[in-house]
């Protein structure tokens, strides 16, 4: 692990709608995710994480302030240009798998591959498979996999292109407790293994815990950091945070 960053944000405001109706989703947040590294992002409802995650991974235009990805200012590009640093450089992972039930597993990995005009080799997409714990599952279909293995083809399939970094949006949060801490041991093996970056938000204390560090948001500011997080210490700051008065 080096500390060169792969996400910047620097002074980042986003606010929905103008003048006295405007609704502001971000305040000035300025984070670095640094490569080979695991971060938790956590708050209240409301607090902004979702909309952090959003504008960190080019999803959506922040109405002030800078986000490099992988060197790159992304309010330098155009549509087609973050459209282009997305498959490219950006893995997502989702709460809901959004894998196409008529594809198997390997057909769905590839497929990022086939949309960027690229004929993958049935050797790399098995290889991720594998690196995921479903080499013997290539040619399942959705349907024929438990939910814990279907998000390990969508964690799969958001590698493939070996991004510079994995957006995780709640990755967790429609398995049992038993399934889902066997993807966060998966996540945490590709950080340590692969030096994969990972930015997940998550409600869960357990799920943050698997973190490096957890950064936590309140009405859309950094309302602090926690290193080597642990289940207690995290669900307390949160407790915290969810009682203070807005």
């Amino acid at each position: 692990m080096t500390d060169e960053e792969v996400v910047t944000l620097d002074r980042v405001h986003k606010r929905y709608g103008s003048g006295p109706d405007a609704v502001a989703a971000l305040r000035g947040v300025s984070l670095g995710f640094a490569r080979g590294t695991f971060t938790a992002v956590m708050g209240p409802s409301g607090s902004g994480k979702s909309t952090l995650l959003q504008t960190a991974a080019g999803l959506d235009r922040p109405t002030e302030g800078t986000v490099r990805v992988a060197g790159t200012d992304l309010g330098t590009l155009n549509e087609t240009g973050l459209t282009l640093l997305r498959r490219d450089r950006i893995g997502f992972v989702f709460q809901s798998f959004n894998l196409l039930s008529s594809l198997t597993a390997e057909q769905n990995v590839a497929l990022p591959l086939r949309l960027a005009g690229r004929r993958p080799s049935r050797q790399d997409v098995r290889a991720v498979l594998a690196a995921v714990g479903l080499g013997d599952r290539a040619r399942h279909r959705p349907a024929e996999l438990s939910g814990g293995q279907q998000q390990r083809v969508a964690i799969a399939r958001a590698v493939v292109t070996r991004p510079a970094v994995l957006f995780a949006d709640e990755p967790t949060g429609a398995l049992d407790s038993a399934t889902g801490r066997e993807v966060l041991a998966l996540l945490r093996s590709m950080v340590d293994g692969s030096g994969q970056t990972i930015v997940m938000v998550t409600h869960d204390p357990l799920a943050a815990s698997h973190a490096d560090r957890v950064v936590f948001l309140a009405d859309g500011r950094v309302a602090g950091t926690m290193a080597a997080p642990t289940p207690g210490a995290v669900a307390e700051r949160m407790a915290n945070l969810e009682a203070a008065p807005c």
